[in-house]
């Protein structure tokens, strides 16, 4: 797998292999990133962290009742704000160069499950 570009509604995610520096990226229909393969890496890594901290609060939470996580390394932060079943997804890159990006409810199921089989974090 050289080069591997994963897209849905709302969403996109993709890796190479070749490139120099920023292998990553992520984005949406309006905007993207690139980024190294560290920050790709954390970004994988909390997304589902985040996405099964949402998922064990499911039963926990009243079915009007919205909660926000957060997680971040050293490269980035993110947070997950809406229900455990629909949220939004938002990250700030703190990195040698600074970037945000933000997913609506709709993408981020899809974003998910695209990293995951992206490549091994």
């Amino acid at each position: 797998m050289e080069r591997l570009i994963k897209s849905g509604a709302g969403w996109r995610i993709g890796w190479n292999a070749s490139a120099p520096i920023y292998q990553g990226l992520i984005g949406t229909d309006d905007w993207a990133v690139e980024l190294t393969e560290p920050e790709l890496n954390d970004f994988c890594r909390l997304l589902h962290q985040l996405a099964d901290t949402m998922k064990s609060l499911e039963s926990e939470l009243m079915d009007e009742e919205k909660i926000a996580c957060e997680a971040e390394s050293d490269l980035l932060w993110m947070e997950v704000e809406g229900y455990p079943h629909a949220y939004s997804l938002r990250f700030i890159l703190n990195s040698q160069r600074c970037g945000e990006g933000k997913w609506q409810p709709e993408a981020v199921p899809g974003l998910i499950q695209a990293s995951a089989s992206l490549k091994f974090f």
